[in-house]
């Protein structure tokens, strides 16, 4: 793998590291990542703690730990899991389906790819999403539970999910049939957010493409049926075309936005690396992702902030990041999802979207082309 990413990843990693990561509620054996940098009390208090930041968290020790093996990276992969199950009340459900997608996702990795494994949380995540599919009410699995908003974010993970954990690949693929019937725009090809009450929730975030991007991808490794691969080949091209000016993909700013961006970036890391070369449709669509995935990379590293020899990186990866400071306004959670600090950089999301898109540069700087098999 390229030593310059992984030296860069490392740096990211070490920045999260010290600036969040805090053993919960003084419990030994547990730890959680801080929400903001500075952080008032109550973050360090884990008074808030925002569960699907914290399943992202993890799944960037996963990445951490498959770039660069460690025996006290296995142990902190099992304090994260161990404190985000005692900060959710010693459960590992909640009420948001999408949440709970991403949670499914980075206990699946940290068993599968370094050994950490918790299979009845994976069981118990996997009963939620097979039973909360519900297309008579024009699903879907909904965004969260007792709601008929159905949406990408929640469809796109758990399908990803469902595909790698015992091969659910049926539904899986139920799930993406329903989201390419439902949700792709037909002018763009981006996908929109959800449908509720039958009307399109016509917004188009950078993650919506990443997780479409996964779970097609997925299915396309998984199934000889082309048109998973043809599925990736049309939104990477809709993504490089209305999402990364300039080849850098578009920043959506701190609180739940912060990790929009690094969603997309692990997504065209795992199309660039993972779609099947079986043809020059699928090798295009494998180069202009990991180019995707480089430029953004690149531009987030030159434009980042260094503080005590580690980056801070910025919300909008085209930018020069900004340094935080403690006095300015704080993250709100208001109906079901977190806004942005006054200054961006300071929320956890920000940084956890850097150092996932460090990894993915890693991971995708060198691809194989069809003319190299």
């Amino acid at each position: 793998m390229d030593q310059l990413w992984a030296n860069r990843a490392a740096s990211a990693e070490a920045a999260v590291v010290k600036r969040h990561l805090k053993r919960l509620w003084g419990i030994p054996g547990t730890q959680l990542g801080v929400v903001a940098w500075p952080a008032a009390p109550r973050y360090r208090r884990f008074g808030t703690w925002h569960y699907w930041w914290q399943a992202h968290l993890l799944d960037n020790l996963v990445d951490a730990q498959v770039r660069d093996p460690q025996p006290e990276r296995l142990k902190s992969i099992a304090r994260q899991i161990r404190g985000h199950s005692l900060r959710n009340l010693g459960s590992w459900v909640n009420d948001y389906y999408d949440d709970m997608a991403w949670l499914a996702l980075a206990l699946e990795r940290a068993g599968r790819l370094t050994g950490v494994h918790r299979p009845k949380a994976e069981a118990k995540l996997a009963g939620q999403f097979l039973t909360a599919w519900v297309p008579e009410d024009g699903g879907g699995i909904p965004w969260r539970k007792q709601d008929q908003f159905f949406n990408a974010p929640a469809n796109g993970p758990a399908g990803i999910f469902l595909a790698r954990h015992e091969e659910r690949l049926r539904r899986a693929q139920q799930m993406a049939d329903w989201i390419d019937e439902t949700l792709i725009d037909p002018e763009t090809h981006l996908v929109f957010d959800g449908i509720k009450g039958g009307s399109l929730v016509r917004a188009q975030y950078t993650y919506c493409q990443g997780v479409v991007l996964g779970l097609e991808t997925e299915l396309a490794a998984r199934s000889e049926d082309p048109r998973h691969a043809e599925r990736v080949h049309r939104l990477v091209a809709a993504v490089a075309a209305h999402m990364a000016p300039d080849g850098v993909i578009k920043g959506a700013g701190g609180g739940d936005g912060g990790l929009f961006n690094g969603i997309l970036a692990r997504y065209l890391a795992l199309a660039a690396t993972a779609l099947p070369l079986r043809g020059p449709g699928d090798d295009k669509a494998r180069h202009t992702a990991r180019s995707l995935v480089l430029g953004s990379a690149q531009a987030a590293w030159e434009h980042r902030q260094t503080v005590a020899d580690l980056p801070l990186f910025g919300a909008f990866w085209d930018r020069d990041a900004e340094l935080p400071t403690a006095g300015t306004t704080e993250a709100q959670f208001i109906d079901g999802a977190v806004n942005s600090s006054e200054i961006p950089e300071r929320d956890l999301s920000v940084q956890l979207a850097g150092w996932m898109l460090m990894e993915a540069a890693h991971v995708a700087a060198p691809v194989t082309t069809y003319d190299e098999q």
